[in-house]
């Protein structure tokens, strides 16, 4: 009997988590679509590139949309058979509501499982892969937009060039490029010109033919004049900014040995995440209690309401550790632990321990 319960109440929860999740990784799509799209148009990325980009987004919002989803799940299924009375049914029998946390708990615990495999290995490699392609994306529009009667800049401004117009096999004519290194100006004009791609993803190689080259330092008259056939001009693009400086793509083992205030609060905010779906099973289950002649929808709003004043507290105690404001021992862990108490309040507040634990009752 009391397995029936437990997976009848595993199933109805597990349902409506999946859809629930479904829902809201829908609506994380769209978002995501128009936010890529809106940087695909001002960056020129390509279309491979943006459907990358949708995908890895939406691995990083997982860990964010599992969560809730799990609350909500909880709240809805829960608040079906209260309103049903299937749960004053079951606590007729000796079922009480606390003996619905085991099955609650295995469940979030596997899901926990897989947000620690989201939140350490999965969201830091994909943030990395997306920062990269962005930057791999620009610098090849750039190359590759090279328009006629515009001037580009290059290098962080260091390189400029500019193009008379290009032809249908993407030759430029009559080119002007300016260089500035090490304090001289070099300005060459040439013909034509083409690019290729250099020996690195940060290189390309624009060769100059048949042109004159001119050498030296503003405001002096000692200026040195080229003439050439063929003449190659390496421009070096910064490199992705994507890199093990950012905390938010290291890996575990670089946090966990780190003092940083900035790398304790990012480990601190990776373990909250599946820590926060056993705290979030646990206020859910009392949450979920209606009144008599309430609507099966009615906890909703109050459960939307703890989880998004949850996330911000989180979100908050991590940039005051980042910042040093707040001592890395206190770090995010109060917050839980008022999670903790707003389930326990909850809990105790309408109903007295023995109906949580409700023994059977004994024949009259």
């Amino acid at each position: 009997m009391k397995w029936t319960i437990e997976r009848y109440v595993l199933r109805e929860v597990a349902q409506t988590w999946l859809a629930v999740t479904g829902v809201l990784v829908a609506i994380i799509l769209s978002n995501q679509l128009a936010r890529v799209l809106g940087q695909a148009t001002e960056n020129q990325y390509g279309r491979h590139i943006v459907a990358e980009l949708i995908v890895l987004g939406s691995v990083m919002n997982l860990s964010i949309v599992v969560p809730v989803g799990l609350l909500l799940a909880i709240v809805l299924s829960l608040g079906r058979m209260y309103h049903d009375s299937e749960i004053t049914s079951l606590q007729a029998c000796g079922y009480g509501p606390v003996r619905l946390l085991k099955p609650l708990l295995g469940f979030a615990a596997v899901i926990a499982l897989g947000l620690a495999w989201l939140s350490f290995v999965q969201v830091p490699l994909a943030d990395l892969h997306a920062q990269s392609l962005k930057q791999s994306a620009i610098r090849n529009a750039q190359f590759g937009s090279l328009d006629s009667g515009r001037f580009r800049s290059f290098s962080r401004g260091d390189a400029v060039f500019y193009a008379e117009r290009v032809d249908a096999s993407g030759v430029l004519h009559n080119v002007f490029v300016q260089r500035e290194s090490h304090g001289k100006m070099e300005l060459a004009l040439a013909e034509t010109a083409t690019y290729t791609p250099g020996a690195t993803e940060y290189t390309h190689i624009v060769t100059l033919y048949n042109g004159h080259r001119y050498e030296g330092i503003p405001g002096r008259a000692d200026f040195r004049v080229i003439e050439f056939r063929e003449h190659g001009i390496p421009v070096v693009t910064p490199p992705s900014v994507a890199s093990k400086a950012d905390p938010d793509t290291k890996t575990m083992r670089e946090l966990w040995g780190s003092s940083a205030s900035v790398d304790i609060a990012q480990l601190q905010s990776r373990i909250s995440t599946p820590l926060m779906a056993i705290v979030l099973t646990l206020i859910a289950v009392p949450l979920s209690k209606l009144r008599p002649r309430q609507g099966r929808y009615g906890r909703i709003g109050f459960a939307i309401l703890a989880y998004f004043v949850y996330s911000n507290l989180l979100t908050a105690a991590r940039i005051w550790v980042e910042k040093g404001e707040l001592s890395p021992f206190i770090g995010l862990w109060w917050v839980h632990l008022l999670a903790l108490s707003l389930g326990l309040f909850l809990a105790l507040k309408d109903s007295p321990p023995r109906f949580w634990l409700n023994a059977r009752s004994k024949p009259a």
